[in-house]
């Protein structure tokens, strides 16, 4: 044969050949970065959902208590701990220094609440993967981002986003411990436990359904590691947060004695409306969530998870029944990435797989209006507290005094909204204080017991009040009201949406 003969019988390779393989291990080796980062997108959306739009609502009476204990020194919170919020003292150490390094803006507020919820989103598409698979995890994530109640409480300055993400991470930490349990992994879980009850202590009611979880795979598996690593878990983590319960209980009827008993109708009528955001998102989300028990393929782990969602609220409900009540919506708010979970499967493995983007468009068309609801400036508060102050600024004089209205309960909105909204550099005396909460180690100021005297030569004193003008001084008390008339005879009265300001002047 000759040469060209031989060459002619070499095989003629098809244009591109040559960049075929490695193109096709690119996009492989791409498809196993996106599977390993399964948790990031889920915790992408629920960041941007809880930013979008947070610095709109007009702060509301909590997260103004979370403000006004915030904005003391580390050492004038420790003090304020010892009689009052000991149980939420973690997440306000956590803010103060917070809002130290990044400013106090209402957007920087809100932020670390928004922070948090991203990674509770993360953990639940974690769960998801462990459990039921890539597209499950995924499929839950974004349920858990579209759910009205999560971008509400990410955009809250109060702990219950970090109580979520606390939660969520331990029941991961728990499942991977089962999974291999060595001496590390319960210790990831033991501290989990812990930051959830440092975060709110109600919490930890899901402990019951972990430890059944753990009995059920050492029945199946007879493994005594199981009866070991998870005691001494939990055991360090309560022993831990002893102290913090003992305190917590000694305040427990100054902070929880307006929530009423639980009823059987709270049920349908508050809880899962309000753990959810949406009536109609709870009802999509729960029917969804009982469709993994269907299926013979991840029936156990379906099982196992809705031990975590469903028994720490008969469980709060039982202990409710007792002298105080810790029956609200917000308090079982932790279960909600464990159901995000159940439902995220159950909408990934029906078939035909449209199904999924419609269910996930169901979610986000009965969600819509709560969405857009409680990004409004008067969402949870029906007075404008930022319209007051910015009154009060335009007709600012040096010495000034301010009596904000407070009423029976001594701390309301009124006083520390104006202490929020209005320029640091206007600094109004609080003309019936005898002592500001700070001094006296309270969320509580101490008023003064002769009002007339507590005036002094104040030359002008803005009231500040909810309620339209003539109501503005309804909650004064007949000495207080008496004192500010006989010394201010002239007032100015300017209405804004839901409160009067009042310019008393000699």
């Amino acid at each position: 044969m000759s040469v060209s003969a031989r060459s002619s019988a070499v095989p003629t390779e098809a244009p591109g050949a040559h960049s075929a393989g490695p193109a096709r291990g690119s996009v492989g080796a791409l498809l196993a970065v996106v599977a390993r980062l399964v948790w990031l997108w889920p915790a992408l959306l629920t960041l941007g959902l809880a930013v979008y739009g947070g610095g709109r609502p007009l702060l509301w009476p909590d997260e103004l208590a979370t403000w006004e204990a915030v904005n003391r020194s580390p050492a004038q919170i420790w003090g304020m701990l010892h009689h009052v919020d000991a149980v939420v003292g973690l997440y306000y150490f956590l803010l103060h220094y917070w809002t130290s390094a990044f400013g106090h803006s209402l957007t920087m507020f809100r932020l670390p609440s928004a922070l948090a919820m991203a990674g509770a989103a993360a953990f639940v598409a974690l769960i998801g993967r462990k459990v039921f698979g890539n597209r499950a995890a995924i499929t839950a994530g974004v349920l858990f981002a579209l759910t009205p109640s999560v971008s509400r409480y990410g955009q809250e300055a109060r702990g219950y986003a970090f109580v979520v993400l606390a939660a969520a991470a331990a029941t991961f930490l728990l499942l991977r411990a089962l999974e291999r349990p060595g001496v590390l992994r319960w210790v990831f879980y033991s501290v989990a436990v812990v930051l959830t009850g440092l975060f709110h202590m109600i919490a930890l009611v899901f402990l019951g359904s972990h430890a059944l979880i753990v009995a059920w795979r050492w029945w199946t598996r007879r493994e005594r590691r199981l009866l070991i690593g998870f005691p001494l878990a939990v055991l360090v983590a309560l022993a831990a947060l002893a102290p913090l319960v003992i305190t917590g209980q000694r305040q427990v009827d100054r902070q929880l004695n307006w929530i009423p008993k639980p009823k059987i109708t709270d049920v349908g009528n508050s809880l899962w409306p309000g753990m959810f955001g949406s009536t109609g998102v709870a009802l999509c989300i729960l029917a969804m969530a009982v469709l993994p028990l269907a299926w013979a393929k991840g029936r156990r782990g379906a099982a196992e998870l809705g031990l975590v969602a469903v028994l720490p609220i008969p469980a709060i409900g039982i202990i409710s029944m007792g002298s105080t009540s810790y029956f609200l919506d917000r308090y079982l708010l932790f279960t909600v990435p464990i159901w995000a979970v159940l439902a995220g499967a159950g909408l990934a493995a029906l078939r035909p797989r449209v199904l999924l983007p419609v269910g996930l468009a169901a979610v986000v068309l009965l969600g819509y209006h709560e969405q857009k609801a409680e990004r409004e400036p008067y969402a949870f508060v029906n007075w404008d507290g930022k319209a007051a102050a910015a009154v009060i600024a335009q007709g600012y004089r040096p010495g000034d005094g301010i009596a904000p209205a407070r009423g029976g309960a001594i701390l309301q909105g009124v006083p520390t909204a104006m202490d929020f909204y209005l320029p640091q550099n206007d600094k109004l005396k609080d003309v019936f204080v005898a002592k500001s909460a700070p001094e006296v180690d309270d969320l509580y100021p101490l008023m003064c017991t002769d009002p007339a005297a507590c005036l002094g030569d104040t030359p002008r004193v803005w009231v500040v009040a909810q309620g339209t003008p003539g109501q503005q001084f309804g909650t004064f008390s007949p000495a207080e009201l008496a004192a500010l008339k006989a010394a201010y005879p002239k007032q100015t009265v300017t209405a804004v949406p839901g409160a009067t300001v009042t310019l008393m002047e000699r």
